[in-house]
C-alpha cells in the first residue's frame, strides 16, 4: 500500500530531475497536458504520438531514480477512472462523428461496436494514461511545499495557494489519526469485509469514523486559526519561501521537453 510518507519520500531523493526548479517542472508537466489535450479526437497518428511523449516522460523516471514499483503503482491507482471511461466509448455515438463503420461483431442487448468508438476510446485512454505518468512524475519528483511555493511564483492566486499550503502542513496530521483509528480497530477485531457482521452495523462504525476525523480536523483548524491570529497573521507576511533562480539545467532541461513534444508532432 502506497502511504502519504512514500510518495513524499520519493520527492527527497537526489537525482538531476529533483534538483530542477520546481517552476520549470509545472510548466513542463502543463505543456505535456496541454499538447495531449489539444491532439484530435480521432486521428491516425494519435497513438503514435502519445506513445511517444509516454517513452520520453518514462525516460525521465528512470533519469529520476524513482520506485518503480510505487511509480506505477501510483499510475495504476488513478488509472481505472479513465478506463471505465474509454471501454464505453467503442459502444457510443458521439455526435462529432458523421459516418460510423460498424466492427462485424454481434453482441447481445443490441450493443454494436464502431471503428470510429474503438479508436476515440483508445485516444482517450491513451491520454489519460500519459497526463497521470505526466502528474505523478512532478508529484514524485518535487516536495509539495516547493510545488505550493512555485504555484505562489507562478502567479496563481493568493488564497489558492494559501489553502494548498494548509493542506500540505496538515495532510500528513490528518492520514496519521486515520491510521490511528484504523489500528484501534483492527485491535477491536473490527473488519469492514467480515460477512458474519451486518452490513448496516459495519456502516454505522465507517460512519462513526468519518465523524471522528471531521470532528478533529475542525477542532484542530480552531486551534491553528486562533494560534496564526496571535502570531501575526494577516500582516502580509505570514508566507516566507526560499526564492531560487532558474538555472542553465532548468533552462535545458525545458528546451529539451519542448523540442520533444515539437518532433512528436512534426515528424510522426
Amino acid at each position: 500500500m502506497v502511504t502519504l510518507t512514500d510518495i513524499e519520500r520519493e520527492s527527497y531523493k537526489d537525482s538531476p530531475v529533483h534538483r530542477l526548479d520546481p517552476r520549470v517542472k509545472m510548466l513542463f508537466v502543463l505543456s505535456v497536458i496541454l499538447y495531449t489535450v489539444s491532439l484530435p479526437r480521432i486521428h491516425e497518428e494519435n497513438i503514435t504520438r502519445l506513445f511517444a511523449v509516454e517513452v520520453y516522460l518514462l525516460l525521465l523516471v528512470l533519469a529520476a531514480r524513482l520506485d518503480l514499483r510505487y511509480f506505477f503503482l501510483r499510475v495504476l491507482a488513478i488509472l481505472p477512472f479513465g478506463l471505465a471511461i474509454a471501454l464505453i466509448q467503442p459502444f457510443l455515438r458521439p455526435s462529432f462523428i458523421e459516418n460510423y463503420t460498424p466492427y462485424p461483431l454481434d453482441l447481445p442487448l443490441g450493443l454494436s461496436i464502431t471503428y470510429e468508438g474503438l479508436a476515440f476510446g483508445s485516444t482517450l485512454l491513451a491520454k489519460f494514461l500519459v497526463c497521470i505518468t505526466s502528474i505523478v512524475l512532478l508529484s514524485s519528483t518535487t516536495r509539495l511545499r516547493d510545488m505550493v511555493s512555485a504555484a505562489d511564483r507562478m502567479g496563481i492566486p493568493r488564497e489558492f495557494t494559501l489553502l494548498l499550503s494548509m493542506m500540505v502542513r496538515y495532510l500528513f496530521l490528518f492520514w496519521a489519526v486515520l491510521k490511528r483509528i484504523r489500528v484501534a480497530q483492527q485491535t477491536r477485531l473490527f473488519d469492514i469485509w467480515n460477512k458474519d457482521v451486518p452490513r448496516r452495523w459495519v456502516l454505522e462504525q465507517v460512519g462513526n469514523s468519518m465523524s471522528s476525523i471531521f470532528i478533529r480536523s475542525y477542532e484542530q483548524g480552531e486551534r491553528t486559526y486562533i494560534s496564526m491570529l496571535c502570531r501575526g497573521y494577516g500582516s502580509g507576511h505570514e508566507k516566507l519561501y526560499f526564492r531560487t533562480k532558474i538555472k542553465t539545467p532548468d533552462v535545458i532541461f525545458l528546451l529539451l521537453g519542448a523540442g520533444c513534444i515539437l518532433c512528436v508532432h512534426l515528424y510522426i
